[in-house]
């Protein structure tokens, strides 16, 4: 955690380093006014932190204002950071072309293309905001033979990274709760990530958690922030909200499929998932397996028929999306693995800026059908 703090606001406060440098030009000439900026983003940067500090002490309303102004600024510094270094590559591609007799366009580096850069992101931001209360239900059918006979479909949804925390809206949350039981899941997965606040934010959400319904069962893994937030508390709720938490663990589920599930990589101790799927009994039912990450170990390839994943949020913010796909390549949506399908859900919630650009949150219906 220390380590992920370090290159997280290293990384951050060079964008806001970037920023200041392209609005410099802008900013009146008196020292005063460039003070009064450098102190801002200065607080904006620490901003994050200057939330948890002021939640812990107490301070709820506060520490909410705090968040709410600094994740929405976060998201904007982003999208302007995007626009910044796409406008000064076009900007180098532009004197290069100069320099070989051809058309200039200096206005890629001016301050009107400054100022649109601006507008345009925090037009962005306003359009995210909307987009991340847009739930989308995403469904996939999967034909397998591995069913019981005398049961032609099963019904699976899925549930990731909501990051229940200070930030939470409980409208929001009935919104989530909602759309999943009207899909009627025969089982209810969590793939991590579902609790990221302290006990005073999260324990008032439990009744609505606990209030789906699943036959079948609702089963959780830990994500890395459950890991971050606290294992104890994270596993409490998961109990008192009804999801049987696997760590390391097979269910076999009332004779109808297999389901794994392990902790997060990050998690201390955490039981290699190879030696989980090798205790998957050979029944001959359908594996589920359940893993935060949308990654594959070449040792477990082959020993499930379906990964369910989440953890990356589709990017959460474009164009995000294509630095996350190169730790990630299998991020988004459905991918053929050796053996079986790998599927990343985009996420169901928000983590950081409560925004989604191009990356609508959703919930996961898979349908598990019996071949005609």
């Amino acid at each position: 955690m220390p380590m992920f703090l370090i290159i997280f606001f290293s990384i951050y406060g060079v964008m806001h380093a970037v920023f200041y440098y392209r609005i410099r030009p802008l900013l009146p000439a008196s020292i005063p006014a460039h003070a009064v900026m450098l102190v801002f983003l200065a607080l904006m940067v620490a901003s994050p932190l200057i939330s948890r500090y002021v939640e812990l002490y107490g301070h709820d309303p506060a520490a909410r204002l705090v968040g709410m102004l600094g994740y929405c600024w976060m998201g904007f510094i982003f999208l302007a950071f995007s626009g910044i270094v796409f406008f000064q590559v076009l900007n180098a591609v532009a004197r290069i072309i100069g320099r070989f007799g051809g058309p200039s366009f200096p206005w890629f580096a001016s301050g009107s293309a400054t100022v649109i850069l601006i507008v345009a992101a925090a037009a962005a931001c306003v359009y995210g905001v909307w987009e991340a209360r847009q739930l989308r239900v995403e469904t996939l059918s999967i034909e397998t033979v591995k069913l019981p006979l005398n049961l032609p479909r099963l019904r699976i949804v899925q549930i990731t990274d909501v990051h229940l925390g200070l930030m939470t809206r409980p409208e929001c949350i009935q919104k989530i709760v909602d759309s999943v039981q009207s899909e009627k899941p025969d089982i209810l997965v969590c793939t991590g990530d579902l609790v990221d606040g302290s006990p005073d934010h999260i324990n008032g959400l439990i009744e609505m958690f606990r209030r789906l319904e699943a036959p079948y069962g609702k089963f959780a893994v830990n994500g890395n922030h459950e890991f971050y937030r606290g294992l104890g508390i994270s596993a409490e709720f998961f109990k008192q909200a009804g999801f049987d938490l696997l760590r390391g663990e097979v269910r076999t589920v009332r004779g109808a499929i297999n389901i794994a599930g392990v902790d997060d990589h990050q998690i201390p101790g955490r039981i290699p998932e190879e030696k989980v799927l090798n205790s998957l009994p050979g029944n001959g039912l359908f594996n589920l397996f359940l893993k935060h990450r949308p990654e594959v170990d070449k040792r477990s390839q082959g020993r499930f028929d379906l990964q369910l994943s989440g953890h990356t949020h589709g990017g959460q913010i474009f164009p995000f999306n294509f630095i996350v796909s190169l730790a990630y390549p299998l991020m988004n949506g459905y991918h053929e693995v050796e053996g079986g399908v790998l599927y990343a859900s985009r996420g169901t919630g928000t983590w950081g800026p409560p925004m989604r650009v191009l990356a609508p949150p959703e919930i996961t219906v898979i349908d598990l059908v019996r071949p005609d």
